[in-house]
């Protein structure tokens, strides 16, 4: 049965977002929205929920519909408040307060929320557990659809499944609608995609990945025909030029006739002529990579690893990163993955204060971006900071900042107002103009739409790069990773696939 119905919907905020929107969502629908960084998909769930008006078109809804939206960030007025307070004095009403606690424990209940972590304020809980929050805050008000926005933003593997188990144990009659660029977690938790674009949105009954490869399809062959089309068009055209002079010559009215009859014909093929979607570039990533003579570029030599207070994490044994490895850590949060590629950066940054167990190679040229992106200030320009830090005049530093999707009116505005995408791109420009030979990689894909992490997969594959990275994002970690770190009891082990450590993490979120 549809609660929704959507008849040529469509937004234009300066450009069209998107246009002549048909879509239905019913009972047993899992729809996955994708679009590339600021192309809709978040104006579209605004829409549904009716929070936004659309600029064309028609939305219906089921009588007495109850929308539950779960938003990506967690509101200001919510940072103080606990994690029960959040769900249960916000989500029910106040006359139900007091005699529906219940459905409150029930629902952290069901997310396995701890008692201790029910009573700390949000402000002091991780990513993970704030989304939860939020998630359980939406839920319990028992909402008929459910929305959520990028919901595996900034989240560790053992939380993304745990919501994939808990998202697929929900009855089916609730529809789900999820916008997101994390390509794993849409594969598990869809049955449909929804692909949002300026013209015509293509949807299928298919979850992601096998979404993508029919829309492949449908693209390649949209674009044959407009070749074809495009080819008979011209053929036309010349037939009548041909035509034309004849009849010029012989004052023939019939191949006058005829000559506009063609041209007509053509006319009517270029208007009708589609040519494939091509998406609109959030902005090109690029890398290089300087390369090194040397084969071993770092050398860890049974180098411990732990807090700042002394607390060991573990000890890595006798390892060595070579040229040309791409290396996965893998591990539960926690385990010291980002102090471990924060000790390697400092071995090559300050090579005088590094340990003795972790040696360096001199020629190794450092290329490292970290979660918070902290390789770019928030006070800076991105037209200042390239400007400063490179040896680039200010055309070519526009020039390379407009081809990385930050735009010649964004470039003197301070980086902190940028959104996260366009952050993301400028970090990944300033790791290419450092002309690294190792990369150190956390969390890379945060903040990039599905092009952006497969522009940055095909980079660090084409340049046959060598990194050690940290990543949530398992579509990337197969991609681009040809060895792999587990750190695990104390210890870091190398291992021949990250699977099985997938399927550890996803029944211990189950």
């Amino acid at each position: 049965m549809a609660l929704i119905s959507l008849k040529s919907l469509g937004v234009t905020l300066n450009a069209p977002l998107f246009s002549n929107l048909d879509l239905t969502i019913g009972t047993g629908d899992r729809l996955g929205i994708v679009a590339a960084n600021g192309r809709g998909k978040s104006t579209l769930l605004k829409c549904l929920t009716g929070e936004m008006e659309p600029t064309s078109g028609d939305i219906t809804r089921t009588r007495g519909l109850r929308v539950g939206y779960v938003e990506q960030v967690v509101p200001a007025a919510l940072a103080g408040r606990s994690f029960h307070e959040v769900v249960a004095a916000d989500a029910l009403p106040a006359e139900q307060a007091e005699s529906e606690q219940w459905r409150v424990d029930v629902v952290l209940d069901s997310l396995d929320v701890p008692q201790p972590m029910r009573a700390r304020p949000m402000r002091a809980l991780s990513g993970g557990w704030q989304r939860l929050a939020l998630i359980a805050r939406v839920w319990v008000t028992d909402p008929d659809v459910l929305l959520l926005d990028e919901p595996t933003n900034h989240l560790d593997l053992g939380k993304i499944s745990q919501i994939e188990t808990w998202l697929n144990a929900l009855p089916r009659e609730v529809p789900l609608v999820i916008a997101s660029h994390d390509r794993a977690f849409l594969d598990a938790t869809t049955n449909r995609t929804l692909f949002l674009r300026p013209e015509q949105s293509p949807v299928f009954s298919l979850p992601y990945s096998r979404a993508r490869d029919a829309l492949s399809e449908v693209d390649a062959s949209t674009e044959r025909k407009f070749q074809r089309d495009m080819k008979v068009a011209q053929q036309l055209r010349r037939q009548a030029a041909k035509l034309n002079n004849i009849g010029i010559n012989s004052g023939s009215d019939l191949l006058t006739v005829k000559t506009k009859q063609l041209n007509q014909r053509a006319e009517r093929l270029e208007e009708a002529a589609a040519p494939a979607h091509r998406e609109r570039s959030a902005g090109a990533i690029k890398l290089a990579n300087r390369g090194s003579h040397a084969k071993v570029l770092i050398t860890l030599d049974d180098l411990v690893v732990g807090t700042p207070d002394g607390t060991v994490l573990f000890s890595t044994g006798k390892r060595h990163i070579c040229q040309g490895d791409r290396i996965v850590l893998l591990g539960r949060n926690g385990v010291g993955k980002s102090r471990l590629i924060g000790l390697i950066r400092n071995a090559i940054v300050e090579p005088e204060t590094a340990a003795r167990s972790l040696k360096v190679t001199p020629s190794t040229v450092l290329g490292y971006s970290d979660q918070a992106l902290s390789g770019i200030g928030g006070d800076d320009t991105p037209l200042a900071m390239l400007s400063r830090r490179f040896d680039v005049g200010e055309q070519r530093a526009r020039s390379l900042l407009a081809g990385a999707g930050v735009s010649i009116d964004m470039q003197e505005h301070r980086i902190g107002v940028l959104s996260g995408g366009q952050k993301a791109r400028l970090m990944m420009l300033a790791l290419r103009l450092a002309n690294p030979n190792f990369y150190l990689l956390d969390e890379p894909t945060n903040h990039l739409d599905i092009d952006g992490q497969e522009a940055l997969e095909a980079e660090l594959l084409e340049h046959q790069a060598s990194c050690l990275l940290a990543s949530h994002d398992r579509s990337f970690i197969r991609a681009v990773g040809n060895r792999f770190w587990l750190i695990e009891k104390r210890r870091l082990t190398e291992i021949d696939s990250p699977e099985e450590f997938f399927r550890e993490v996803a029944e211990a979120g189950g």
